[in-house]
């Protein structure tokens, strides 16, 4: 770039609100900043923790309140399969079809024993060895968390 090119350029951008002008090619990059100090501003996602405002707390505290109710500690004190993922979960693959497993059934290992859908995609959670089927934990369609205990079972 000539200097009456560049010149030019500073020019334009002094006159105009812009503080920082780049530019890259395959044979030069110019960078023009302006002004006392560039201001960075981070931003970060909120944990899954944090309280939701006052008008969201209602419904959302319901669900998580009635996960609580259902699965007392004493029921839950044998062995559980988590889920791996947050999404929502499935005992069947279509609302027609028979749910995957049902309590009382034995489950051999590498069996399909629900689906959870994230990000519209639909995760397979297989049995990891043989097991039966003691409680089912969650409900269809209903939201869960990453490791929250979708089915107490007892290993065979």
């Amino acid at each position: 770039m000539e200097v009456k090119d560049l010149k030019q350029l500073i020019k334009m951008i002094t006159e105009t609100d812009i503080t920082e002008f780049e530019m890259d090619n395959a044979e030069e990059k110019i960078v023009i900043k302006r002004g006392q100090r560039t201001e960075i501003v981070q931003m970060t996602a909120a944990p899954a923790y944090m309280q939701a405002p006052a008008a969201m707390a209602a419904p959302i505290a319901a669900p998580a309140a009635a996960v609580a109710a259902s699965a007392p500690a004493a029921e839950l004190a044998g062995e559980t399969i988590n889920s791996p993922i947050v999404g929502t979960f499935y005992r069947a693959a279509s609302p027609e079809s028979a749910p995957f497993a049902e309590v009382g059934q034995v489950i051999e290992k590498g069996q399909v024993i629900c689906l959870v859908e994230a990000m519209k995609l639909f995760n397979e959670i297989e049995a990891e060895f043989k097991c039966k089927i003691v409680k089912i934990c969650v409900e269809n369609a209903q939201p869960v968390e990453f490791g929250q205990p979708l089915f107490v079972i007892e290993k065979i």
